[in-house]
């Protein structure tokens, strides 16, 4: 697959980091709105070409692109990209607005072409691991899912706080604990939730609840003011199981299994989340297998964060 880099973001780090793992991909191109930045970004980093458009990279021989714009120029471009005929991997959170993640998979669908949102920790291993322990009865009925991503933003000219960008807590990191809870307890019912707004006008934390089906209690925590910190709690009422690093895996951190007043260490396998990610890109553009993150998980992504950016907005609680 020749993939293409669609602006010259840090994100992009990652993933030039992941594709050089597996022969399955390679990193072709890259653009950006400054023909100097994109030569610069190429020689950097061992890229064949660079554009000075965005618009020339979509009209290059690449198979796809990845989309690292900031949130609010996501679905402009993948709708770009799909018009000319590339496929997509679009960074998280594709949008906050459901329908334009339908029009966006319409789109792909009547091109033939494969769209995937980059939540790149539901690739890795442990991801898997944790929501097969928690359907399997690991910790018995589910009764709640709690969950953390927070580090402080310091720099207010950073796009993530941006509001006419599509920045804030629940966007950038925020994003993590709601896609967590939905693997896990299934698509709320309604939502509640409580914002912190700073002074460029995005909510600099995010404190939401989701009410799930069966009585599962979802709760998240997302700031751009406290300390660095991530965790996933998922309690049931015969143990509870955390995982210390659940959405940026590479940071280390343990899987345990709390019961009976023991702790039982998890077992997880190895793997670069961005890798995975790549190749199961790979894989859906050649009909191998479908692609993990697709229409149905994207929609209802959108839908529960609008519903919670609503629901802070009112004061209310609102129902999906």
């Amino acid at each position: 697959m020749r993939l293409g880099l669609l602006s010259t973001a840090n994100i992009n780090r990652a993933i030039l980091a992941g594709a050089a793992k597996t022969d399955r991909v390679d990193v072709v191109a890259v653009a950006s709105r400054d023909p100097e930045r994109a030569e610069a970004y190429a020689a950097e980093h061992g890229v064949a070409t660079a554009y000075g458009s965005y618009d020339a990279l979509l009209a290059a021989d690449v198979d796809a692109v990845y989309v690292s714009l900031p949130n609010g120029m996501h679905h402009e471009w993948t709708m770009r990209a799909l018009a000319a005929g590339k496929h997509v991997l679009c960074e998280k959170p594709y949008t906050r607005h459901p329908d334009e993640a339908e029009e966006a998979f319409d789109a792909a669908d009547a091109a033939g072409l494969v769209l995937a949102e980059a939540f790149m920790y539901r690739h890795h291993p442990q991801t898997e691991t944790v929501a097969r322990l928690v359907a399997d009865g690991a910790v018995g009925r589910l009764c709640a899912v709690k969950t953390t991503f927070t580090f402080p933003l310091r720099d207010l000219s950073d796009v993530r706080a941006l509001p006419e960008l599509d920045g804030g807590a629940l966007m950038d990191v925020g994003c993590y604990c709601v896609s967590g809870i939905r693997l896990l307890a299934s698509d709320p019912e309604h939502v509640r939730g409580e914002q912190v707004t700073g002074t460029t006008g995005i909510d600099m934390a995010f404190h939401g609840t989701l009410r799930c089906p069966d009585d599962v209690v979802g709760q998240f925590e997302a700031s751009f003011r406290s300390p660095q910190r991530q965790s996933l709690e998922v309690v049931g009422e015969d143990g509870v199981l955390v995982a210390e690093a659940p959405w940026r895996v590479d940071l280390g951190g343990s899987v345990t299994i709390r019961r009976d007043g023991e702790t039982e260490a998890v077992e997880v396998a190895e793997g670069d989340a961005y890798t995975l990610e790549l190749e199961n890109l790979a894989d859906a553009i050649e009909g191998r297998a479908p692609a993990l993150l697709g229409r149905a998980d994207a929609v209802a992504q959108a839908r529960t964060i609008d519903a919670l950016y609503r629901s802070a907005a009112s004061g209310t609680r609102v129902t999906l």
